[in-house]
């Protein structure tokens, strides 16, 4: 009945934080060890009882000041530099940002919403059909979980607990190959479709988006550098980021006033409690499954199907393609962790950055496949293309996407090498 009260709040369209909420509190009636209410608030409350999760808050604040800032459109200004001459530029332009801002924003919904805004129309300006400039854009979104900074990240790192700081690592190599995966399907794609050839700005114009631009570019230096060189933690990297946006599109572009601060302020608290109320309903519904021994189960019933680490982590890929469709990302991850990291690392002795590269990326894509797609319908809404239109444009990358899942789940190295060194 537990299960059939779940399926029951989530298909009739309860938000994801109250379905685990209240399906954890149906368990507790019905099961009679009613004693774990006194529990209950407290496992809420632990569930969110982590400085690193400080980082999530902070992570969006830096990506609303950097759009506010004006250092977005900059951002897509550099990536002209580099990619606009090719034939199909401005698709290349978009993923050359996409990978920019991952760096700096964090969160795959909030990317495919500011970046859908400020490249579609351009796209479709110089004759790019509108549902594969939307598709490319959400496609982008997809690096947002795996190129640092990584809200999925954070969160994995905090309840796995491995340092934050190695996840980031860990995802350098598999964001670089995921990215040059989508530069390969837009060249073929370009190639059938024959894109609009694209150009090169003028000598000056270049040198001018590129004094403008660099300044733009120290937010994921300070982030990644700051992480990788030791001079701050994530959610003190967060926190630079988020000062840095502030300076620079206050003082050097000056598009953002102050007048505007309030507002983003509102916006950040309101997405960061919606996230941080998820992480709570999630983590008491994952005490329940742990009281109830479901990683024991799941263990033995896998142990006797598989004992190769590669078919384990195959297996794992298609069961969280399936959950992706369904349940947020966040919700899912907070899920399937105590369920499946110990397996990982005890049965098949699996590094746990790679179990997380590999969970991240494969409920992230949850976003851009149906029924629920939430990625599909913010690039729908903010673009007007249909969703399904978006979708069938999306296949390639998507299929992308799964070829670079098998890569990771063979080469335990490229989540690996750079943490080993």
């Amino acid at each position: 009945m537990t299960i059939a009260v779940f399926l029951l709040l989530l298909l009739g369209a309860v938000p994801i934080a109250l379905v685990l909420a209240l399906t954890a509190m149906w368990y507790i009636q019905v099961s009679g060890n009613t004693v774990l209410f006194d529990s209950y608030p407290q496992q809420l409350f632990s569930a969110i009882e982590s400085y690193g999760l400080l980082a999530i808050p902070l992570f969006m604040l830096a990506g609303e000041l950097m759009n506010e800032g004006g250092l977005t459109r900059r951002l897509i200004a550099l990536a002209r530099i580099l990619v606009g001459g090719f034939r199909g530029g401005l698709a290349y332009i978009n993923l050359v940002a996409n990978m920019m801002m991952a760096a700096i924003i964090g969160s795959a919904a909030s990317q495919i919403a500011i970046m859908s805004r400020a490249m579609v129309p351009a796209m479709e300006q110089e004759g790019y059909d509108k549902p594969y400039s939307a598709a490319i854009t959400a496609a982008g979104g997809l690096l947002s979980p795996i190129i640092p900074p990584s809200m999925l990240f954070v969160l994995f790192g905090v309840m796995a607990q491995v340092p934050i700081a190695e996840m980031f690592i860990a995802g350098l190599l598999p964001g670089l190959l995921l990215g040059a995966s989508f530069f390969v399907v837009i060249a073929l794609v370009g190639l059938v479709q024959q894109y609009p050839k694209g150009q090169w700005p003028s000598r000056r114009q270049a040198l001018h988006d590129l004094l403008w631009g660099l300044p733009a570019l120290l937010i994921p230096v300070i982030i990644i550098g700051g992480i990788l060189w030791g001079i701050a933690t994530p959610t003190e990297s967060a926190a630079l980021a988020s000062l840095a946006a502030l300076i620079m599109g206050r003082f050097v572009y000056r598009d953002l006033r102050l007048t505007q601060l309030p507002q983003v302020l509102t916006r950040t608290a309101i997405n960061a409690g919606l996230v941080i109320m998820l992480i709570a309903a999630a983590g008491v519904f994952g005490w329940v499954v742990v009281y109830e021994r479901l990683p024991q189960m799941a263990a033995a019933w896998i142990a006797a199907f598989t004992s190769d680490p590669f078919v384990f982590l195959l297996l794992v890929i298609g069961a969280l393609l399936l959950v992706g469709m369904v349940i947020d990302g966040i919700a899912a991850l907070i899920l399937v962790v105590p369920i499946l990291m110990p397996i990982a690392q005890s049965q098949f002795a699996i590094s746990p950055y790679q179990f997380g590269v590999v969970v991240c990326l494969t409920l992230v894509m949850g976003l851009l496949t149906p029924p629920v797609g939430a990625g599909l319908f913010i690039a729908s809404s903010m673009t007007g293309a249909p969703p399904l239109k978006i979708f069938r444009a999306l296949l390639p990358f998507l299929l992308a996407t799964l070829v670079t899942l098998v890569l990771l789940a063979w080469f335990p190295w490229l989540t690996n090498g750079l943490i080993q060194r």
